[in-house]
């Protein structure tokens, strides 16, 4: 699975740590799950997509999956 998380911070302008203070876990977490070492649970998924006013499916991607 893969992310969009960077480029929807960065559309925004959020660091890491505003995204995770958003959202309530440590900037280590966000870094995981950008960089693919961890994916999130569904509750946590749902608060990034949320954080971003998004849907789940345009935050996270399964592999081979366009973007939408």
């Amino acid at each position: 699975m893969t992310n969009r998380i960077r480029v929807l911070r960065a559309e925004r302008d959020w660091t890491q740590a505003e995204l995770a203070a958003r959202i309530g876990v440590s900037r280590q977490a966000i870094v995981a799950i950008e960089n693919g070492k961890y994916e999130p649970a569904l509750g946590l998924a749902f608060r990034i997509a949320r954080a971003f006013g998004k849907n789940i499916e345009e935050v996270f991607l399964w592999e081979g999956q366009p973007p939408q």
